[in-house]
């Protein structure tokens, strides 16, 4: 599903964050990035989502090459194909909770009733514990992630793409998150997690580390 191949990047010239990167995570995997802070992993998650061209190296996702792609094909490939869950949860704060999860897929073509039924379910398992129609900004770090991530999920994608997403969130909520996003995978998802807990990397098929 993810195959990458002598990846590197950088934001300036001559000084490449990430250097050579091959890794591949296939359908029905979960895998983990790891290391120390400034080691790229943000940076190198994304890449893999097609947010920023690679100086070099090649990518294919979901078997297609996305090497030469415009940005409006990569712009339609991350739509249909990859869920993404941001170390910040970047809601909207002025729109109510289920807007935030639903614009995706009503963006994809999907009815406004069948996406918020669908996100309504999602919001209980993850146990956010307010009204869909609260606003975003009423809630705390740990609730407007696990909001972030019903809206990374709610489309089924075949790519999921985690930057620290139990970072903002107590035991007990991570856990939750955590088993989420193995269920995601075992559901057939490609997903690819970046974090500092190694004990969440150790659930993981697959471990890399920068």
């Amino acid at each position: 599903m993810i195959e990458a191949t002598d990846l590197t990047f950088g934001y300036r010239r001559g000084q490449p964050v990430i250097k050579g990167w091959s890794g591949s995570v296939a359908a029905g995997e979960i895998a983990a990035i790891v290391g120390p802070s400034g080691s790229g992993k943000s940076t190198l998650l994304y890449v893999l989502g097609t947010l920023v061209k690679p100086w070099s190296g090649g990518l294919r996702l979901g078997g297609a090459s996305v090497d030469h792609m415009g940005d409006g094909a990569r712009s339609d490939l991350r739509s249909s194909l990859i869920g993404f869950v941001f170390q910040d949860a970047i809601l909207d704060p002025r729109r109510s909770i289920l807007d935030n999860v639903v614009e995706g897929s009503i963006y994809r073509g999907e009815s406004r009733r069948a996406a918020t039924d669908r996100a309504r379910l999602l919001l209980d398992k993850l146990d956010v514990g307010v009204e869909g129609k609260r606003r975003a900004n009423d809630l705390s770090g740990g609730q407007q992630q696990r909001v972030a991530l019903c809206r990374a999920l709610l489309g089924n994608p075949a790519i999921v793409l985690a930057d620290e997403p139990t970072g903002n969130l107590d035991r007990a909520n991570a856990a939750v998150v955590e088993a989420t996003l193995l269920e995601q995978a075992r559901a057939g998802s490609a997903v690819v997690i970046v974090t500092h807990d190694e004990a969440l990397a150790a659930r993981c098929d697959r471990v890399y580390r920068l």
